[in-house]
């Protein structure tokens, strides 16, 4: 007899653009079960020093992005390809190859789980969206996005807004997901019920 194959994950790639409570809605996907996966922190350690994507990027943008201890300075690294499209590009082509690779070795890695979610900022840039059972897009108005980024990093509405300048307004592209949330909720008991509305 055949020993089972295991079962598959249902695989959610969750993005937003900031201040749209993405990360609020990971929590609750992993506070009903979910293993999530956040991409940002891959990419960071990924770029600390002794990680994966350290010296390829330390290569590719010399050692002016180099704090004194070594390390990456992301601020610096941030201002070097902040308006430089080309080297933003080449960033993400180093980043997004060490964290698709890390995502599904965590993946496989982790069959317990039944439901796993991928929490990406550029989830169609890095090329996940196509590995997903689903995508879920996480949006909310402006005005109440800004709120929330100053809030949340103490930041002017001018740094804020400068922010959103630089990212691509995924509420204009509805069609690529298969779920939206509006998060213009106040607290994330409201949230929650959405998020569950959905998940069930």
């Amino acid at each position: 007899m055949k020993p089972n194959k295991p079962k598959k994950p249902y695989i959610i790639g969750l993005t937003g653009n900031s201040g749209s409570g993405k990360g609020a809605v990971g929590k609750i996907l992993e506070k009903h079960g979910a293993l999530v996966i956040d991409c940002d922190v891959l990419a960071h350690e990924n770029m600390a020093k002794g990680g994966v994507a350290y010296h390829d990027i330390v290569s590719a943008f010399g050692d002016g992005i180099l704090s004194e201890n070594g390390e990456i300075d992301r601020k610096i690294l941030g201002g070097v390809v902040f308006n430089d499209k080309d080297k933003l590009a080449l960033l993400n082509k180093i980043s997004h190859a060490y964290i698709n690779r890390r995502v599904f070795e965590i993946i496989e890695e982790s069959p317990q789980y039944n439901l796993i979610v991928i929490d990406a900022p550029l989830l169609f840039e890095a090329g996940m969206a196509e590995k997903c059972s689903a995508c879920w897009l996480v949006t909310a108005d402006e005005k109440i996005r800004l709120e929330r980024v100053m809030q949340r990093d103490g930041i002017n509405e001018e740094k804020a807004r400068e922010r959103f300048r630089n990212q691509r307004d995924l509420s204009r592209i509805p069609d690529q997901f298969d779920v939206v949330i509006e998060n213009n909720y106040d607290t994330e008991t409201e949230l929650e019920k959405e998020v569950l509305k959905y998940l069930e």
